[in-house]
């Protein structure tokens, strides 16, 4: 029904406004009373065989949402009825931002993907946690977090921090943003040596708290393989809890959009089936060198079942959507767990 109807509908409307459009519409359709019980019958798989402990979290199964979906944690509850095993809520900055001019987000039907420059808008911290107070205890909840716009290199780890510390008590696990191709001062981010004065602060933050909670390092796929050395030994020196593989894609090769629609659109991070090769190959580059040491969530162009399957088999513990589910429709998440089951 998604893809034959409801799909070529939304499709029809800009992208920014749709999402907003769609948010109240599931909010509205989960308070009608046996209706969040229908979706759990259509789209949820239980069974024990999906389980996977990873972090030391028992995640219901290994596939989640993944972050800028449910940016202000407004609809995490009504999202688990559709068999999510986790979600990833943010990424959230310390103050609220509006983020980038629009328009900033882009359809490329032909390519199946999506071209994004929103720039971290999101209502901030205190929303976000006003949201997370309201959590039925329904499955596992990542926190992503990052830094605001406008603040001073100088204090990026202060802005991470402060996320850090007050989302705290209300998050399964962490990611730490620094790969998103549209904030500024990308280049630091991905510095080396700064990531381990970020990861080194966040973790003494982590061991104040009386339990710890999981930190992972979510990465760009445009990485070489020594700069996915670095991020091997990375994990390694400073014992990050894992890796998410990947953010989304500066690169624009292969593309079935023409040259002239890429320039109408411009700058952004691409997402969507376009990465789904360079997602893979991070994945498995990450896996074989690490010996499988650390734990890695695949995220990049998932659009089917075997999608999802090529992610695990390539040496993910989880997988996430996001392009995939805007294209595909909820059923997807049940495809995948079904086939999961099926390869077990």
């Amino acid at each position: 029904m998604y893809k034959l109807l409801l799909r070529p509908l939304f499709f029809s409307f800009d992208p920014e406004k749709i999402h907003h459009f769609t948010f109240s519409l599931i909010k509205m359709t989960s308070k009608i009373p046996g209706l969040p019980a229908v979706f759990r019958s259509l789209y949820s798989v239980e069974d024990k065989r999906l389980e996977r402990e990873v972090f030391g979290l028992k995640f219901k199964n290994p596939v989640g949402l993944a972050a800028g979906f449910d940016k202000n944690a407004v609809l995490y509850n009504e999202l688990a009825n559709f068999g999510f095993g986790f979600i990833e809520i943010g990424t959230v900055t310390p103050k609220g931002q509006v983020g980038n001019p629009k328009k900033r987000l882009f359809r490329l039907k032909e390519d199946k993907g999506i071209i994004n420059r929103m720039g971290f808008n999101n209502e901030g911290l205190e929303a976000a946690i006003l949201q997370l107070k309201k959590n039925k205890g329904k499955l596992i909840i990542g926190g992503n977090i990052g830094k605001n716009t406008d603040t001073k290199p100088e204090d990026y780890t202060k802005d991470y921090l402060e996320c850090f510390n007050a989302l705290h008590p209300y998050v399964d696990y962490f990611v730490l943003n620094v790969s998103c191709p549209n904030v500024g001062s990308h280049a630091k981010l991905n510095d080396k040596d700064y990531l381990e004065e970020l990861i080194g602060a966040v973790r003494k933050a982590n061991s104040t708290f009386e339990t710890q909670k999981p930190i992972v390092l979510k990465i760009a796929p445009d990485l070489n393989d020594g700069q996915l050395d670095e991020i091997i030994e990375l994990v390694k020196t400073t014992n990050l809890d894992g890796v998410i593989a990947s953010n989304t894609s500066t690169d624009r090769s292969g593309l079935k959009a023409s040259k002239v629609q890429l320039e109408n659109i411009g700058n952004g991070g691409l997402s969507g089936q376009p990465i789904k090769e360079k997602s893979t190959r991070v994945i498995k580059y990450l896996s074989d060198k690490g010996n499988k040491s650390f734990p890695i969530i695949g995220v990049g162009g998932i659009h089917s079942a075997e999608d999802a399957l090529e992610k695990l088999n390539a040496g993910a513990d989880l997988v996430q959507i996001y392009t995939g589910f805007i294209y595909e429709g909820p059923s997807l998440i049940k495809r995948i767990n079904k086939l999961i089951l099926k390869e077990i």
